[in-house]
Order: structure tokens, then C-alpha cells, then sequence
């Protein structure tokens, strides 16, 4: 097969002893991304090699655009380590593209072939400017030529796609995200994936007051993030009891305070049976009454597992304009309110006192509430619908 697919690991390269654990991870990250399709894959400690169907190249480049932990994605061409074979190849890349200056960049992995990198550059140039109309440009050239000869033969390609890094998802274990229909929270997502934290989804519905629009906007959500992924569930909350008990007896300041700490202890309660390892969600600093770090402190009274907030010190035009670049932002801004939204006091307290949080929710038999939010999870796998008990 003349046509390949490289991988490039990058960060993944300097892990030394752990290196193997993170590759073979990737690799099972692509096979999973790749499972519809007829392909092979040969690996080893600082390339990755895809051979697949010609006709298919391109869109399998897409996807792996999507895959945490590649460097960079090269479409090369796999010639034998013989020189006339490597001019030909070159030769050909290089009439196929409208440009005017070319630099060769020559990697000898395999030293036994006997001519240096700069040498095979030298010669490879010469023979380029004597049957092309090109002229060489090392400092800023139109294309680079890359040639790469290695054991299992020579790769010649020019252009290199840049891939999004990160560590491969899984290396972390696993964690839940705290998704809402807002902007932030699917952008915290990714940038847990980015870190290797392989994530499910916690969703807070609260019918008649939230609608069935609002609960598909954070499926679509959850999808979007999943390109990511390949293997989010996304757990829906029946909310409704407990924030209604909350508003019931809940002085109007206290009411999000009180709402978010039964939020983190459904959220712990999942973490502990399903063993995810951290709560992740979309807070940043000082954006809401509920999010400054008075209200983090009381919030976060209510469990021990770690929470970690990727955007915490993000501006909220940071975080739209990641957003964007990830497509979650126009499903974000669809018009559908969450629980977080519909029963926002006009003056929330911005910096509540643990006591009285605690004081306000002795009025509710918030155990047993929050045992019956659970039993009644609504799963989402694969945006199919499980029954939760099936999966306990």
C-alpha cells in the first residue's frame, strides 16, 4: 500500500517508563474511533501507522483530528529504502503542487543507511532543482519535503495536520461532569478529555419546569463532546421533588446554595458506586452568586472527592471562543432553560455561611429525596436509553 497514515505521539514521548501505557492506550482509542473500518495498524514507541482503504484516508483524517493524544497527522507515501525509488516518489509529490521555493528535511532513524541526513538532503536537492523549475529556500519555503528512513522503509510526505495533544482519554481514569445546557460546562468537558480524564455525564432535569427541549439540547451537547470520546453515558436526574422542597423551605437567597450542595452530593454518591475519581464541572470564578469562592468553600462542603473546575480562570469570551472552535456553542445558546435557571432569586447570597446552609436544609428530608433521584436515574448511552438498575 503506497498511501499511509503517520501518527505522531509528541507529549507522549517524553513519559519514559509510563510511555508504552499511554501509546497502547491511543491505540485503543483509534481502533475504537476506527471500528467501522477496514484498516491496520503498526505501532511503535514514537510513530503509529494506519493503512486503510485509499478512498478513505481523508475522512478517517477527520476523525483522528479528534483523538487526544496525536501530535500531528501525516497522509505519506511508503516507498522501499532505495535512492531512485525515494527521487521518484519525491518527484511526483512535488508536481502535483503549485508553489515556487522547497526545502528537504531528511530523519535517517536507520543508520545503516550509509548517506548522513544532510548529505541525502544535498543530494535530493540537487536532483529536485534539475528536473523542476524550483529553487531552494531553507529559511521559509513554500513545502517541505519530508523524508524519513526507517527500518521498515522509507516515508516521504510534505504537509503535516496538526493534531488537538493531550493525553490519550482514559489515562486518568475516570470522572463526572456536572453538564448543564450553558456554555461552560461542555467546554470544561473537553478540556478534561484533553487531560486524559475519561468522562461520563451528570444532567439535573426538572420536568414540567425544565422541558423536553432543554434535556435534548444537553444530549446534543453530550454527542458533540463525545466526538471526543467515543464512549460517554450521560445520567438525567429527576430533579423535580428536591428543588421543589428546596423552594419551599429555602429562604430565596440560600435557595442556589442549597440546590448546588444537593447537586455535589448526588454527584458524590454516583462517584462512589460508579468509582469515578473527581467531580469536573464548568464553574468559573466569580461568574455567578454561586460560583465565588465563599460559595465554592460551602458548596464543596458536602464531599470529599476532588472537584476540579477547568475553566475557573477562564473569561467567559476565553471560554465562548473555545466554544466555537469545539461546536458546542451554538447548541449552548438555544433558548432552553435548566434547574440551575428557573428558580434564580432576584438576590442570591454571594457569600454564604456553612452554619446557615446548614440550618435551612434541616427543614427537608433531603435523604430520602436524594435516594429516590437516584433510583430513578435515567441512563443515555450511546443516546440509546438504559435502564439504570441494569447498570449498578
Amino acid at each position: 500500500m503506497d498511501r499511509l497514515i503517520l501518527i505522531k505521539y509528541g507529549e507522549l514521548t517524553t513519559k519514559k517508563g509510563n510511555r508504552n501505557f499511554f501509546i497502547n492506550l491511543l491505540l485503543k482509542n483509534i481502533k475504537n474511533i476506527l471500528k467501522d473500518y477496514e484498516h491496520k495498524i503498526i505501532k511503535d514507541r514514537v510513530r503509529m501507522y494506519i493503512e486503510i482503504d485509499d478512498n478513505k484516508i481523508n475522512e478517517v483524517v477527520l476523525k483522528l483530528t479528534k483523538v487526544f493524544g496525536i501530535h500531528g497527522i501525516v497522509i505519506c507515501h511508503k516507498v522501499n529504502t532505495n535512492i531512485d525509488e525515494i527521487k521518484n516518489k519525491s518527484l511526483e509529490l512535488l508536481k502535483n503542487q503549485n508553489f515556487n521555493t522547497f526545502k528537504v528535511n531528511t530523519k535517517r532513524a536507520d543508520k545503516r543507511f550509509e548517506i548522513s541526513s544532510m548529505e541525502f538532503n544535498d543530494k535530493m536537492g540537487g536532483h529536485i532543482l534539475r528536473n523542476t523549475q524550483l529553487k531552494v529556500d531553507i529559511h521559509n519555503p513554500d513545502v517541505i519535503i519530508n523524508i524519513e528512513i526507517r527500518a521498515e522503509g522509507t516515508f516521504i510526505y510534505t504537509n503535516e495536520i496538526k493534531g488537538i495533544g493531550g493525553y490519550p482519554v482514559g489515562v486518568q481514569g475516570k470522572g463526572l461532569l456536572m453538564l448543564s445546557g450553558g456554555i461552560d460546562s461542555p467546554v470544561a468537558g473537553y478540556l478534561a478529555l484533553k487531560r486524559g480524564i475519561d468522562i461520563e455525564c451528570l444532567y439535573f432535569e426538572s420536568p414540567p419546569h425544565t422541558s423536553m427541549e432543554a434535556k435534548n439540547k444537553v444530549l446534543e451537547l453530550a454527542s458533540i463532546i463525545n466526538n471526543y470520546s467515543g464512549n460517554i453515558k450521560v445520567h438525567i436526574v429527576p430533579f423535580t421533588k428536591l428543588q421543589e422542597e428546596i423552594y419551599k423551605n429555602v429562604p430565596d437567597s440560600y435557595m442556589i446554595t442549597i440546590m448546588r450542595r444537593m447537586m455535589y452530593r448526588i454527584a458524590h454518591k454516583l462517584c462512589i458506586t460508579k468509582n469515578f475519581k473527581v467531580i469536573i464541572n464548568g464553574e468559573s470564578i466569580g461568574q455567578v452568586a454561586s460560583q465565588t469562592l465563599d460559595s465554592m468553600l460551602v458548596i464543596n462542603n458536602v464531599t470529599n472527592i476532588p472537584v476540579i473546575r477547568p475553566v475557573a480562570c477562564f473569561d467567559k469570551l476565553e471560554i465562548i471562543e473555545l466554544a466555537k472552535k469545539i461546536n458546542t456553542y451554538e447548541t449552548s445558546i438555544l433558548p432552553y432553560e435548566d434547574c440551575c435557571t428557573i428558580f434564580v432569586p432576584k438576590h442570591p447570597v454571594i457569600n454564604p455561611v456553612l452554619s446557615k446552609a446548614i440550618e435551612y436544609e434541616a427543614k427537608i428530608d433531603f435523604e430520602t429525596l436524594i435516594e429516590e433521584c437516584i433510583n430513578n436515574i435515567e441512563i443515555v448511552s450511546n443516546f440509546k436509553k438504559e435502564t439504570y438498575s441494569d447498570l449498578l
